[in-house]
Protein backbone atom coordinates (compact mmCIF):
# COMPACT_ATOMS: atom_id res chain seq x y z
CA UNK A 1 0.00 0.00 0.00
CA UNK A 2 0.87 3.04 -1.30
CA UNK A 3 0.49 6.28 1.75
CA UNK A 4 1.50 9.23 1.32
CA UNK A 5 1.83 11.97 4.20
CA UNK A 6 3.23 14.82 5.31
CA UNK A 7 6.94 14.62 7.17
CA UNK A 8 4.95 15.51 10.48
CA UNK A 9 3.54 12.13 10.31
CA UNK A 10 6.28 9.69 9.58
CA UNK A 11 8.28 7.76 12.36
CA UNK A 12 11.45 8.81 11.31
CA UNK A 13 12.13 11.78 8.77
CA UNK A 14 11.54 11.08 5.19
CA UNK A 15 14.69 11.00 3.29
CA UNK A 16 14.53 13.21 0.39
CA UNK A 17 13.69 12.36 -3.16
CA UNK A 18 16.72 11.71 -5.63
CA UNK A 19 16.52 13.38 -8.55
CA UNK A 20 18.51 14.91 -11.61
CA UNK A 21 19.07 18.32 -13.10
CA UNK A 22 17.83 18.92 -16.56
CA UNK A 23 19.73 21.49 -19.27
CA UNK A 24 18.43 24.67 -18.94
CA UNK A 25 16.21 24.76 -16.21
CA UNK A 26 15.87 25.23 -12.60
CA UNK A 27 13.40 22.06 -11.97
CA UNK A 28 14.22 18.25 -11.21
CA UNK A 29 13.59 15.13 -12.42
CA UNK A 30 12.53 13.41 -9.46
CA UNK A 31 13.84 9.39 -9.93
CA UNK A 32 11.68 6.36 -8.98
CA UNK A 33 13.68 3.71 -10.17
CA UNK A 34 16.85 2.73 -11.72
CA UNK A 35 16.79 -0.16 -14.32
CA UNK A 36 19.68 -1.57 -15.63
CA UNK A 37 20.24 -3.16 -19.34
CA UNK A 38 22.79 -5.72 -19.49
CA UNK A 39 25.01 -6.54 -22.34
CA UNK A 40 23.44 -4.22 -24.77
CA UNK A 41 26.57 -4.12 -27.09
CA UNK A 42 27.57 -6.95 -29.32
CA UNK A 43 31.59 -6.41 -28.19
CA UNK A 44 30.50 -5.77 -24.31
CA UNK A 45 29.02 -9.24 -24.64
CA UNK A 46 31.34 -11.22 -26.36
CA UNK A 47 34.38 -9.11 -23.68
CA UNK A 48 32.43 -10.61 -20.79
CA UNK A 49 32.24 -14.00 -22.34
CA UNK A 50 28.73 -14.51 -23.51
CA UNK A 51 27.41 -14.65 -26.78
CA UNK A 52 24.84 -11.57 -27.59
CA UNK A 53 23.46 -13.69 -30.27
CA UNK A 54 21.57 -16.64 -27.86
CA UNK A 55 20.16 -13.95 -24.74
CA UNK A 56 17.04 -12.69 -24.76
CA UNK A 57 17.49 -8.41 -22.94
CA UNK A 58 17.70 -8.97 -19.03
CA UNK A 59 17.80 -6.35 -16.40
CA UNK A 60 18.98 -5.06 -12.95
CA UNK A 61 18.51 -2.47 -11.06
CA UNK A 62 20.52 0.21 -8.93
CA UNK A 63 19.13 2.47 -6.41
CA UNK A 64 18.00 5.97 -7.11
CA UNK A 65 19.58 7.50 -4.70
CA UNK A 66 23.07 5.97 -6.53
CA UNK A 67 22.44 8.56 -8.96
CA UNK A 68 24.63 11.23 -8.23
CA UNK A 69 25.75 14.41 -10.50
CA UNK A 70 28.47 15.97 -8.26
CA UNK A 71 31.24 14.50 -10.51
CA UNK A 72 32.94 12.85 -7.58
CA UNK A 73 33.15 9.30 -7.51
CA UNK A 74 34.14 7.68 -4.14
CA UNK A 75 36.02 4.78 -4.18
CA UNK A 76 34.04 1.90 -2.65
CA UNK A 77 34.76 0.24 -0.13
CA UNK A 78 34.95 -3.47 0.25
CA UNK A 79 36.40 -3.78 -3.60
CA UNK A 80 40.00 -3.36 -5.73
CA UNK A 81 38.77 -3.79 -9.00
CA UNK A 82 36.07 -0.69 -9.98
CA UNK A 83 35.12 -0.33 -13.69
CA UNK A 84 34.12 2.08 -15.17
CA UNK A 85 30.95 1.58 -18.21
CA UNK A 86 29.70 4.47 -20.11
CA UNK A 87 25.92 4.66 -21.18
CA UNK A 88 23.10 6.82 -22.54
CA UNK A 89 20.40 6.98 -19.70
CA UNK A 90 16.70 7.33 -20.52
CA UNK A 91 14.35 9.22 -18.35
CA UNK A 92 10.65 8.21 -18.74
CA UNK A 93 7.71 10.93 -17.70
CA UNK A 94 4.95 8.18 -17.83
CA UNK A 95 4.73 4.04 -17.90
CA UNK A 96 2.01 1.28 -17.95
CA UNK A 97 2.24 -2.41 -18.13
CA UNK A 98 2.37 -4.13 -21.65
CA UNK A 99 3.22 -1.12 -23.65
CA UNK A 100 3.33 -1.29 -27.32
CA UNK A 101 6.56 -0.77 -28.98
CA UNK A 102 5.42 2.28 -31.43
CA UNK A 103 4.00 3.78 -28.45
CA UNK A 104 7.21 3.47 -26.39
CA UNK A 105 9.09 6.61 -26.68
CA UNK A 106 5.89 8.25 -26.15
CA UNK A 107 6.93 7.39 -22.98
CA UNK A 108 10.46 9.16 -22.75
CA UNK A 109 11.30 12.41 -21.21
CA UNK A 110 14.79 12.46 -22.20
CA UNK A 111 18.23 11.73 -22.09
CA UNK A 112 21.59 12.25 -19.96
CA UNK A 113 25.01 10.41 -20.00
CA UNK A 114 26.23 8.02 -17.14
CA UNK A 115 28.27 5.61 -16.04
CA UNK A 116 27.42 2.00 -14.57
CA UNK A 117 30.26 2.01 -12.15
CA UNK A 118 31.01 -1.65 -11.24
CA UNK A 119 32.45 -3.14 -8.31
CA UNK A 120 33.19 -6.21 -10.58
CA UNK A 121 34.99 -8.29 -8.29
CA UNK A 122 32.21 -8.88 -6.19
CA UNK A 123 29.78 -8.85 -8.97
CA UNK A 124 32.23 -11.87 -10.58
CA UNK A 125 31.80 -13.48 -7.20
CA UNK A 126 28.29 -13.23 -6.83
CA UNK A 127 28.11 -14.25 -10.58
CA UNK A 128 29.90 -17.69 -9.19
CA UNK A 129 27.84 -18.34 -6.29
CA UNK A 130 24.54 -17.65 -8.10
CA UNK A 131 23.25 -15.02 -6.40
CA UNK A 132 22.38 -11.27 -7.54
CA UNK A 133 24.29 -8.97 -8.50
CA UNK A 134 23.42 -5.89 -6.54
CA UNK A 135 26.30 -6.01 -4.26
CA UNK A 136 28.59 -4.93 -7.36
CA UNK A 137 26.14 -2.84 -9.17
CA UNK A 138 23.78 -0.99 -6.16
CA UNK A 139 26.58 1.00 -3.82
CA UNK A 140 26.51 4.59 -2.92
CA UNK A 141 27.12 7.14 -6.07
CA UNK A 142 27.45 3.77 -8.59
CA UNK A 143 25.93 5.89 -11.20
CA UNK A 144 27.34 9.60 -12.08
CA UNK A 145 25.40 11.13 -14.53
CA UNK A 146 24.92 14.36 -15.85
CA UNK A 147 22.00 16.38 -16.57
CA UNK A 148 19.36 15.57 -18.86
CA UNK A 149 18.41 16.64 -21.92
CA UNK A 150 14.36 16.81 -22.86
CA UNK A 151 13.51 14.93 -25.38
CA UNK A 152 11.03 17.65 -27.03
CA UNK A 153 14.92 19.66 -27.60
CA UNK A 154 16.98 17.07 -28.39
CA UNK A 155 14.34 14.12 -30.58
CA UNK A 156 15.45 10.31 -29.72
CA UNK A 157 18.70 9.75 -30.89
CA UNK A 158 19.39 6.24 -32.58
CA UNK A 159 23.09 6.85 -33.35
CA UNK A 160 26.11 8.48 -32.46
CA UNK A 161 29.65 7.65 -30.93
CA UNK A 162 29.19 6.84 -27.13
CA UNK A 163 33.04 7.04 -25.39
CA UNK A 164 34.66 7.15 -22.03
CA UNK A 165 38.33 8.82 -21.63
CA UNK A 166 40.08 7.76 -18.39
CA UNK A 167 42.91 10.65 -17.98
CA UNK A 168 42.50 11.63 -21.36
CA UNK A 169 43.27 8.04 -23.08
CA UNK A 170 40.05 6.96 -24.76
CA UNK A 171 39.09 3.44 -22.90
CA UNK A 172 35.78 2.55 -24.45
CA UNK A 173 34.16 3.94 -27.88
CA UNK A 174 31.07 2.73 -29.80
CA UNK A 175 27.64 3.61 -31.14
CA UNK A 176 24.39 3.62 -30.42
CA UNK A 177 22.93 2.26 -33.60
CA UNK A 178 25.21 -0.74 -32.11
CA UNK A 179 22.91 -1.35 -29.32
CA UNK A 180 21.17 -5.27 -29.61
CA UNK A 181 17.82 -3.94 -28.07
CA UNK A 182 16.85 0.11 -29.36
CA UNK A 183 15.54 2.02 -26.73
CA UNK A 184 11.64 1.62 -27.74
CA UNK A 185 12.33 -2.32 -27.22
CA UNK A 186 14.11 -1.45 -24.01
CA UNK A 187 10.59 0.14 -22.50
CA UNK A 188 8.18 -2.03 -23.98
CA UNK A 189 10.08 -5.55 -22.97
CA UNK A 190 10.52 -4.39 -19.26
CA UNK A 191 6.88 -3.48 -19.30
CA UNK A 192 5.95 -6.31 -19.37
CA UNK A 193 8.05 -7.16 -16.45
CA UNK A 194 7.53 -4.66 -14.33
CA UNK A 195 4.78 -0.92 -14.06
CA UNK A 196 6.67 1.50 -15.24
CA UNK A 197 6.36 4.58 -14.18
CA UNK A 198 7.26 8.64 -14.41
CA UNK A 199 10.48 8.68 -13.10
CA UNK A 200 11.97 5.69 -14.02
CA UNK A 201 15.18 5.92 -15.57
CA UNK A 202 17.11 3.41 -17.56
CA UNK A 203 20.74 2.82 -18.35
CA UNK A 204 20.98 1.21 -21.70
CA UNK A 205 24.34 -0.98 -21.57
CA UNK A 206 27.86 0.38 -22.52
CA UNK A 207 30.22 -0.54 -25.36
CA UNK A 208 33.29 -2.54 -25.06
CA UNK A 209 36.50 -1.59 -23.51
CA UNK A 210 35.10 -1.28 -19.79
CA UNK A 211 38.17 -1.32 -17.15
CA UNK A 212 39.51 -0.69 -13.83
CA UNK A 213 39.64 2.88 -12.27
CA UNK A 214 41.72 4.32 -9.55
CA UNK A 215 42.06 7.33 -6.93
CA UNK A 216 43.09 10.02 -8.65
CA UNK A 217 41.67 8.87 -12.32
CA UNK A 218 39.48 12.21 -14.31
CA UNK A 219 36.69 9.88 -16.47
CA UNK A 220 35.69 11.78 -19.37
CA UNK A 221 32.32 10.04 -20.75
CA UNK A 222 30.37 11.46 -23.82
CA UNK A 223 27.07 10.84 -26.17
CA UNK A 224 26.74 12.07 -29.24
CA UNK A 225 23.92 14.93 -28.81
CA UNK A 226 23.10 13.98 -25.41
CA UNK A 227 26.07 15.82 -23.59
CA UNK A 228 28.98 14.93 -21.44
CA UNK A 229 30.55 13.90 -18.05
CA UNK A 230 33.06 14.36 -16.27
CA UNK A 231 34.04 12.06 -13.08
CA UNK A 232 37.29 12.62 -10.77
CA UNK A 233 37.86 9.58 -8.94
CA UNK A 234 38.44 10.25 -4.85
Amino acid sequence: MNIQGVASNYVIEPTAIAAVPVVGSDRLFPVHRVYCVGRNYAAHAVEMGHDPNKEPPFFFQKNPDNLDVSGKFPYPSASSDVHHEIEMMVALKSGGTDIALDKALDCVYGYGVALDMTRRDLQGKAKDMGRPWEVGKAFEASAPCGALVPADRLGHPTQGAVWLDVNGERKQTGDLNQMIWKVPEMISYLSGLFTLMPGDVILSGTPAGVGPVNRGDVLHGHVDGVGDIEVRVV
